[in-house]
């Protein structure tokens, strides 16, 4: 009998295990010239230009890199490129594809960020109130000052309020128990649940430090869907459905999955000491007791570029507007003024490496997103915007020369540094591919 992974030692510091209720079928294909696109639209020819991300993808499967990788990118005349290679199932050998399953993890922030800033264009929040307004748990915040010598935690009440923005800039005080000793031996003391296991418990955290006194990152997202759920009186799943994901498309995301459906999802697997890769089975969690804003989203490479292009076109997806475009470009801009984004070292390094995107040059924090202050080492321009989820997935929007691009593998630890490195070939590519193109 396979041994299934403990649940805690899975989810711990991320999301739970949610999917879709109502997955199409996936379409499973290699790297190649032409792909059919979703719902019957014109096949997507890929220019020879692009030929060497097919190469490096090719590559990335045969030495080992990952198990299977899609790698996307689009301009502001659609996508331009869709790649797949490898196995997305390693029991059925079932090929990795476009519309292969993939749990989002972090990049289910962009998602729940474009709910409150609709929100915010509606006038039903603003930026700088105080999130107490609406959630009275977050009336009176607590700080973790450390622990006395017996080993229990000692307490002070925070001095600032957070605002709808400290939760979006992750300048709340809230943080990740997969970066933080102190949380995770907050966790360990009190027996609070970690925000992975999808329990209301997991809310009674405590701040790490003063609201607005510093960047560290941590289940503020997680507010930001509690907030979206009391405002609206819905459900993510109900108002991501009504307001994001029927506008766009993205027939194939969603939080709730069905018994049939989990087998399409790709196969976790866990980087060996050796440096070979294993597959790492794992439950879904059915029954959460909340939506996770912070990472509770499963979405395909198809899908999620629907949602990326629509923020690179200023909010518009094939005349479905979803945010204005004065809404976006807030959102790519700094809000974290003086504070720099720091570099995330772990406390869990089975789960995650320590994590910099931009190490050596400073990097701010839009409305969900890393800023980098500089040009790229690989393309893209100053002022663009990404992130990425646990399981080594990573996209990028740039709005200076009109590009976006994401990369899906699914594998622990998170930023793996040879899929770190396939994700920078991916990058330089496609941006080589443009200019020849």
């Amino acid at each position: 009998m396979a041994v299934q992974t403990d649940r805690r030692r899975l989810l711990k510091g991320a999301s739970s295990l949610l999917a879709l209720a109502t997955l199409g079928g996936v379409a499973s294909r290699d790297a190649r010239a032409v792909s059919q696109r979703a719902s019957g639209d014109a096949a997507l020819a890929h220019h020879p230009a692009y030929s060497s991300i097919d190469q490096c993808l090719r590559r990335a499967v045969d030495d080992g890199t990952v198990a299977g990788v899609v790698a996307m990118g689009a301009t502001d005349r659609g996508l331009v490129y869709e790649g797949a290679c490898g196995r997305a199932n390693a029991r059925t050998g079932e090929a990795m594809g476009p519309d292969t399953v993939f749990w989002l993890l972090s990049m289910t922030k962009a998602i729940t960020a474009t709910a409150c800033m609709q929100l915010i264009e509606q006038g039903r929040l603003r930026l700088d109130q105080p999130a107490g307004e609406i959630l009275p748990q977050l009336k009176s915040p607590q700080i973790l000052d450390g622990f006395d010598l017996s080993g229990q935690p000692k307490l002070r009440p925070a001095r600032n309020a957070i605002t709808v923005r400290h939760l979006l800039t992750h300048t709340s005080g809230f943080t990740y128990s997969i970066w933080s000793d102190k949380l995770s031996r907050y966790e360990t003391v009190t027996g609070m649940p970690d925000i992975g296991y999808s329990m209301n418990g997991a809310f009674a955290a405590p701040l790490e430090f003063e609201p607005g006194e510093r960047w560290e990152y941590g289940i503020s997202m997680d507010w930001v869907g509690k907030l979206v759920e009391a405002v609206t009186d819905q459900s993510l799943e109900v108002y991501f459905r009504e307001h994001i994901f029927d506008p766009l498309g993205m027939r194939n995301t969603g939080f709730l999955i069905g018994s049939k459906q989990k087998q399409r999802v790709a196969t976790m697997h866990r980087r060996q000491v050796d440096g070979s890769l294993a597959p790492e089975p794992f439950e879904t969690n059915q029954r959460p007791e909340f939506f996770m804003g912070g990472g509770g989203l499963f979405s395909t490479p198809r899908d999620y570029m629907a949602f990326l292009q629509m923020l690179l076109m200023g909010g518009t997806y094939r005349g479905e507007r979803v945010l204005r475009a004065d809404t976006v470009a807030t959102m790519f801009r700094n809000h974290i003024g003086d504070l720099q984004v720091a570099e995330m070292r772990t406390a869990q390094p089975s789960w995650s490496n320590s994590f910099d995107q931009f190490p050596g040059t400073a990097h701010k924090w839009g409305l969900s997103f890393d800023i980098n202050t500089e040009q790229g080492p690989h393309g893209r321009s100053a002022g663009s915007a990404s992130w990425a989820g646990l399981l080594n997935t990573y996209f990028w929007v740039d709005p200076v020369k009109r590009v976006a691009g994401s990369l899906f593998t699914q594998m622990l630890p998170f930023y793996d540094a040879r899929v770190v490195n396939l994700y920078g070939q991916f990058e330089q590519a496609f941006y080589d591919g443009l200019r020849r193109a």
